[in-house]
């Protein structure tokens, strides 16, 4: 699949916006601060051109507000007192924008553009065509999109699933957008019918935080509150970038820096935004050189996380040894930990040659780190995909565990650990139900409650679907919400699995590329948006979603939906499940059929009330989340209770993973641009790093550019080398850029091709997008954006 030469096809204005992307994008230097004034400007912008000044503005202000809705863009909380009324960031309008702009993509536009056109334009491009109006079919070898009514589109999927010789033929994929109710039912529904294929996009991000912490302290979520920032003696932000992927976090890292808390940053890539911040919703102080934020920052080599690590705290055992009692909470360790002394004693052999080379960090940094983190009770440790997408993401993670048990900062105010979710309710999903690895306790929950046998053999996570639609043991999938296709690595070999079911689904509100690669039918379900307004028979409804410190609250639509034809993901559900159980089989008739899906479709407090029947923490949940904040579920390590077998946090020795590249090769790490959230692209710049008008860049060291010879403009194809696999990502502009030597970095979902689907975390099955090996060449004469896999590779 190429996504990139034009057919010819079409009309209008669709030539001229994908020339646009063609074009040479405009490198300059990065700003010297983030917000600002760039940030004001740009929010207008957005505004004006999405559903107009005077209506996004009313739409903006009701964002992340007690009885308004939450914002889609990510999982940062919000705050409990004091709470701005414009507690929405730049990225969040872009979100509002992009999803209540005016024009839509009908019936007309369908007919117009036939799926193979569309597969050859980029996600901009599709994206800015409009909302979907109402539900679109593919069939079986017809070249466009076609109307489909409600009731058939849930007929046409109800009959599939029902034909399926094995449930287990069947896999259901979720994004993180998806809501508490939505996916509680969504859950049940698929084990309803009788299968653990729960994929999600989780599998594609944090499931190395889950799996990492649920070893090391017992509890696969962050174990920190919006409060403790304000605590915090020291904060570190390592494989993130908060000023493009979690903007509002920069708010409270001001603060915290205001007050003199110190910040240090641990990335390849040095973000302009962690160096200096001019808060946008203070004008005045826009106007000055803004708030410097990390006082310290740390250019580790893409998968140098492991060394640098174990040399800080191999520093501080160092200077525990010469400062006994002073460094190290050995009371901590004595009451509530397992496992010290092996990894003290595997930490004093590591080679300070092999923690420098590997990390790319000189010692005397870090011991500088260590001194400060000494000095420090209170610490928190956040960190994103920087960390969880390498085959090494779970010893990324539990390394940083290590750390703080050293100090003794867990379960004490001020300190903690603090995975920053991207998607709005991807915890959530998980507390709801969405895995295809449940724990027997939340089965045993839905057995009592909805009185069926519930599967309890493990489904299949987003890496074990691709590889089983492949082999062609997958008939149906059906994605709720996300875009299965350009999220997923290995994107070619993604696409041909796709095409080998019999029937792809997606509930979507705008076109994706998960809508051009299809199985032999397909069908698109339109859904409301997160900030438009849900009228079901009872009423106004809202849903509820958690963030990423475990507080569940609200979230109600303010605008007037973009079509009367869309549905909201509950009553999609709902509909689905009442059909396929109504002409089901017996055998699924039997506990299907006996739940009231169409009064759960009108009612979302009846879903709240199965919810709190079936999870203990969530019980008077309709009460509880009315309250202006909604409530937080329990954590047991906050109050130092560590639910593991041995009920103490577990120190594990890791072995620091060794440099494997060859001569000439670079490791690639996968970046977001400003402009974008997830595989939704809002436009074509990234004015934090200095790009305007184009995506296809890579990033590299200068003195790599220089023993490439190659021109700092120079037009390259990536090459990516995976156990004799090789894939090919062409034309992408070289940019010199403050990254390590022997690193590179490029935007997804341009360089997801590259990304091997066999590349994989150890524990986790996440793909390694952030440490991909390639090399460089000059690029070829084919079109621009072609992939592809060597015929070799397979």
């Amino acid at each position: 699949m190429s996504n990139s030469s034009e057919t010819g096809r079409g009309n209008g204005d669709h030539h001229s916006e994908r020339d646009n992307e063609r074009a040479e994008p405009i490198v300059t230097a990065p700003p010297s601060v983030a917000g600002g004034w760039g940030t004001i400007a740009s929010t207008m912008t957005q505004l004006r051109s999405g559903p107009g000044l005077l209506r996004g503005a009313r739409a903006a202000l009701a964002m992340n507000q007690p009885h308004g809705f939450d914002c889609p863009g990510c999982a940062w909380p919000d705050p409990t007192h004091d709470r701005s009324a414009f507690e929405f960031c730049e990225n969040g309008v872009k979100a509002l924008a992009w999803e209540s702009a005016p024009n839509l993509a009908n019936r007309e536009f369908f007919a117009t553009h036939d799926i193979e056109f569309l597969r050859q334009q980029s996600e901009h491009w599709l994206g800015q065509r409009g909302r979907i109006e109402e539900p679109m079919w593919r069939p079986a070898g017809a070249s466009h999109y076609q109307p489909i009514a409600w009731d058939d589109a849930f007929a046409l999927l109800a009959r599939q699933l029902n034909a399926l010789p094995s449930p287990g033929r069947a896999a259901f994929y979720t994004s993180g957008r998806t809501s508490n109710e939505a996916a509680f039912l969504y859950q049940l529904f698929v084990r309803l019918l009788g299968t653990n294929n729960l994929p999600d996009c989780s599998n594609l991000c944090h499931e190395s935080s889950g799996v990492a912490l649920k070893q090391a302290i017992g509890v696969g979520k962050g174990t920190v509150q919006l409060e403790d920032f304000a605590q915090a003696e020291l904060i570190l932000v390592i494989g993130q970038n908060p000023g493009t992927n979690h903007p509002r976090m920069m708010t409270t890292l001001q603060e915290a820096a205001e007050r003199g808390c110190k910040i240090v940053s641990i990335n390849p890539l040095a973000e302009v935004a962690l160096s200096r911040f001019a808060h946008p919703q203070q004008p005045l102080a826009s106007l000055g050189p803004g708030t410097p934020i990390a006082s310290m920052h740390l250019p580790v080599r893409i998968g140098g996380d492991v060394a640098l690590l174990r040399g800080v705290m191999k520093e501080l055992l160092e200077a525990e040894a010469r400062r006994p009692g002073t460094v190290v909470d050995h009371e901590f360790i004595a009451a509530h930990t397992v496992g010290f002394s092996a990894f003290a004693e595997a930490l004093a052999a590591e080679s300070w040659d092999v923690i420098e080379r590997e990390s790319g960090i000189a010692r005397a940094q870090l011991r500088e780190l260590a001194d400060q983190i000494a000095r420090s009770r209170r610490i928190i440790a956040c960190w994103a995909m920087g960390l969880t997408q390498h085959q090494h993401a779970i010893a990324n993670i539990q390394e940083v565990t290590h750390l703080l048990m050293l100090r003794g900062a867990l379960g004490r105010p001020g300190a903690g650990v603090c995975p920053v979710r991207g998607h709005s309710n991807v915890q959530g999903d998980r507390t709801m139900g969405i895995t295809a690895h449940p724990e027997s306790s939340f089965l045993d929950a839905l057995e009592a409650r909805y009185h069926f046998p519930a599967p309890r053999a493990s489904g299949l996570d987003v890496v074990a679907t691709i590889e089983a639609m492949e082999r062609g043991d997958i008939d149906v999938l059906v994605g709720m919400g996300g875009n299965f296709l350009s999220a997923c690595p290995d994107t070619e070999r993604t696409a041909v699995a796709l095409s080998r079911c019999s029937l792809t689904v997606h509930v979507s509100t705008k076109l994706n590329h998960a809508h051009t690669s299809t199985g032999r039918e397909a069908l698109i379900l339109p859904c409301l948006g997160r900030s438009e307004r849900d009228q079901q028979a009872t009423g106004p409804q809202f849903v509820t979603v958690e963030d990423s410190m475990g507080v569940v609250h609200r979230s109600q639509g303010v605008l007037h939906p973009a079509s009367p034809h869309l549905l909201s993901e509950p009553a999609i559900v709902c509909r689905l499940a009442e059909r396929t159980f109504s002409t089901a089989p017996s055998h699924r008739q039997q506990a299907g059929s006996a739940i009231p899906w169409i009064a759960f479709a009108g009612n979302y407090d009846l879903i709240r009330d199965e919810i709190a029947a079936a999870l203990p923490a969530f019980s008077n949940f309709n009460s509880r989340v009315r309250a202006p904040n909604g409530f937080t579920l329990p954590n047991p390590v906050r109050e130092r209770i560590f639910p593991t077998k041995s009920g103490r946090a577990h120190f594990t020795v890791h072995a620091i993973p060794q440099s494997t590249l060859r001569p000439g090769q670079l490791r690639l790490t996968t970046i977001r641009s400003h402009d974008q959230f997830n595989t939704t692209i809002y436009g074509l710049d990234d004015r934090y790093r200095g790009i305007k008008g184009g995506r296809r860049v890579v990033f590299l060291n200068v003195d790599d550019i220089r023993e490439r010879r190659l021109a700092a403009d120079a037009w390259v194809d990536l090459v990516s080398h995976f156990q004799g696999e090789i894939r090919v990502a062409r034309r992408f502009r070289v940019v010199p850029y403050n990254i390590p030597r022997g690193s590179a970095a490029a935007y997804f979902p341009e360089a997801n091709p590259l990304v091997p689907l066999g590349q994989l975390a150890a524990g986790s099955r996440t793909p390694a997008s952030k440490s991909v090996v390639i090399e460089i060449v000059p690029a070829s004469d084919m079109d621009t954006g072609t992939s592809e896999v060597e015929p070799n590779a397979r």
